[in-house]
């Protein structure tokens, strides 16, 4: 499955949420290592949402480039 991912600055570090999957986050010192730990999370969330018999959500979000 494939899932959009918004990579923000926090501070001295980065964050990353995926918004079809509310709750799943990582944060990392760089872009490259917060693509990895989100990477994780999305799995483990995965994971725990099917131990618990719960459905799976679609990616379905999306994510675009607006100029201002």
């Amino acid at each position: 499955m494939r899932y959009a991912v918004v990579i923000e600055k926090a501070g001295a570090n980065f964050s990353a949420s995926v918004p079809d999957l509310p709750g799943c986050i990582a944060t990392g010192e760089t872009v490259p290592e917060v693509a990895i730990e989100i990477r994780d999370a999305i799995r483990f969330h995965i994971e725990g949402l099917r131990a618990d018999g719960l459905d799976v959500p679609r990616g379905v979000s999306l994510a675009k480039y607006v100029e201002a």
